[in-house]
């Protein structure tokens, strides 16, 4: 895990309350059953569950049931979402320093047959109301910022927000979602306690409107050309504005070095930009990351 340090020590019993009642709603909406999980032949499921969803090479599972076992028998988060008896969600995180500082959501996934319903959503806010339980202030994950709906997802549905930028941050992974190229990975750290989360996990995220901040003057630093390839353009402004592809795994299949052109351009100007403390302030759902920069050059 990468700085998140910080402990509630204290939760407050109302934002506990807040928060369990946010994630049996988004449960309820979704239509499943979400519950942490210990026994053998959950866990098997889990680990299935994963494979099925990015289709690791033979022989190189995501995770196994025997680690999930010994993750959740040490106190670990570990669950799934369930409609009747089918497993159609999970996530796996793990405590990180200080001893339950801080929650790693090392892994969730949602089966293709559940797509839509909002239980990935469900998921996280299940995970948020544990987390707040065990006096855990802030949960990161990392995703792949090319990676349009996720970017969506976390930044606007979740209001997480990303801390740092990590190139080929887990090496080759050769599976059915991330291809052969680089893993880089945007770090993102929850605060299950703000005001943007609370708001957030109510069904009232704030959104951010690219076309409007451009109008204002926002620079767009990263674009799509009339051929699709990325385009760089200046950062001199306030407010910068970097674009994503509409489907990178799409996009990896058909073209595979148009794909790591994005990947590289991602990593040089979004990765740039937060390597000068410029932060990361929304996504829009059109393929915008908004970041704001102290100060214009």
């Amino acid at each position: 895990m990468v700085g998140v340090t910080e402990v509630v020590t204290n939760t407050a019993p109302p934002l506990r309350d807040e928060a369990t009642a946010a994630a049996a709603g988004a449960a309820l909406a979704s239509g499943v059953r979400i519950r942490t999980l210990a026994e053998v032949a959950d866990l098997a499921a889990v680990s299935r569950l994963f494979e099925s969803i990015w289709r690791p090479p033979p022989g190189n599972p995501l995770v196994t049931a025997e680690l999930l076992r010994a993750m959740a028998t040490a106190g670990n988060y570990v669950a799934g979402a369930f409609d009747g008896p089918e497993l159609l969600g999970a996530c796996f995180g793990f405590f990180g320093e200080p001893a339950k500082g801080g929650l790693h959501s090392h892994i969730a996934g949602v089966a293709t047959t559940g797509h839509g319903r909002g239980i990935g959503f469900a998921l996280k806010l299940h995970q948020r109301a544990w987390a707040l339980r065990q006096g855990v202030a802030v949960i990161s994950w990392t995703f792949d910022p090319l990676v349009r709906r996720n970017a969506h997802f976390n930044l606007t549905k979740l209001a997480a927000r990303p801390a740092h930028y990590l190139p080929d941050f887990y090496g080759p992974m050769h599976d059915g979602i991330n291809g052969t190229g680089d893993t880089d990975r945007l770090m993102v750290a929850w605060d299950l306690a703000s005001p943007s989360v609370r708001t957030a996990a109510a069904g009232r995220p704030d959104r951010v409107d690219a076309a409007a901040l451009r109008a204002a003057g926002a620079a767009v630093a990263l674009s799509a050309g009339p051929d699709a390839r990325p385009v760089t353009g200046s950062a001199d402004a306030p407010v910068v504005l970097v674009a994503v592809p509409p489907d990178i795994e799409a996009l990896r299949r058909a073209d595979p070095g148009l794909g790591r052109a994005w990947r590289a351009a991602v990593r040089d100007v979004l990765g740039g930009l937060l390597a000068e403390g410029a932060s990361v302030t929304g996504f829009d759902r059109a393929g915008w990351y908004v970041v704001a920069r102290e100060h214009s050059s």
